[in-house]
């Protein structure tokens, strides 16, 4: 008796279950028909919920790419505002807008080196030189792949200070003197660079290899790195910046000895930077080598502070130079 009681309730508790559901779906459709017109919209999720592929198979392409869209932005109330140039047309690119484009500051000295006097200054000192023997051995004067080999790799100390700085701010209640932005603003040029980098050198599988083999390995050094001596870890990216000026001066000098072709600019590069429309790659690589020595004048301004025994809370940051 019990036994028939439970598999009644069973089977009356599926088919209430089955037929809520069937409801739901009728009334959400309706729902969502009525609110955008009825029309494709409505018909399209009808559609998505049934079992018949073969209307949506016979619209055009370009009506299922406009459906489509249409159906992800509208559903969530989300979409991005449509983006112009100065010039009217519509801004192309989604990983940037255009109040986060600059002119870079050329002016700035490319010949500065910070000179060691710790022995946390020696050791980062070092530790830099140690690995740029290693990268020209590889890279030779592939002066395009090593770039972007060097950029997958810059962009992690700045990425790996912020995500630590910002945890410090949430354990202590603590203001932070900008300095996550600005450490953050950092790892996000550099990603602009290697952005930039890859529409100029096609990387090859083993070099795809080698980028995930040494992120992984970086990334979790540089934490550790970080999180045992601040003051030193920024003293190691600013060795690392001062030898990317050095590189990008190099690459420099073979565009203009003509070693390297002198190719248009990206697209990318002339509306991040705001480049004139005629821009080249000698003028991206020197954008760059501004954006390097900048970030080498910040992280030695950095260890600096924490070498006077002070927290970066305690200095303003520089930021906002992007």
């Amino acid at each position: 008796m019990n036994h028939f009681l439970v598999k009644s309730t069973a089977q009356a508790l599926f088919r209430s279950s089955r037929n809520y559901h069937r409801n739901f779906s009728t009334a959400a459709i309706a729902q969502l028909s009525h609110q955008h017109g009825g029309g494709a919209y409505g018909s399209f999720h009808g559609q998505r919920m049934s079992t018949l592929p073969e209307k949506k198979d016979h619209q055009p392409e370009e009506n299922k790419n406009e459906n489509n869209n249409a159906a992800v932005s509208s559903y969530w109330g989300i979409a991005r505002p449509k983006v112009l140039k100065e010039d009217g047309t519509e801004w192309p690119w989604n990983c940037f807008m255009p109040w986060e484009s600059y002119n870079s500051d050329v002016s700035i000295d490319v010949t500065k080196h910070h000179v060691p006097k710790s022995s946390g200054d020696k050791f980062a000192f070092r530790s830099v030189k140690f690995l740029r023997v290693l990268s020209d051995l590889y890279f030779k004067e592939r002066y395009g792949c090593h770039a972007m080999m060097l950029e997958t790799i810059a962009a992690v100390p700045g990425m790996v200070g912020g995500m630590l700085l910002h945890l410090k701010s949430l354990r202590k209640f603590q203001h932070t003197g900008g300095w996550i932005k600005a450490l953050l603003e950092e790892a996000e040029n550099e990603r602009m660079h290697l952005m930039t980098m890859v529409e100029l050198v096609k990387p090859s599988w083993h070099e795809r290899l080698l980028v995930i083999t040494a992120q992984g390995v970086f990334f979790n050094a540089f934490f550790v790195f970080y999180i045992l001596s601040p003051k030193t870890a920024h003293r190691f990216v600013g060795y690392l910046e001062e030898e990317a000026v050095i590189s990008y001066t190099q690459y420099l000098n073979a565009i203009e000895s003509g070693k390297v072709e002198n190719v248009p600019a990206p697209a990318i590069a002339i509306d991040y930077w705001r480049l004139p429309k005629d821009a080249t790659l000698k003028d991206v690589v020197t954008v760059i080598r501004a954006d390097e020595a900048h970030h080498r004048d910040v992280n030695h301004f950095a260890s600096d502070i924490h070498h006077q025994g002070k927290e970066l809370k305690e200095a303003p940051a520089p930021v906002g130079y992007h």
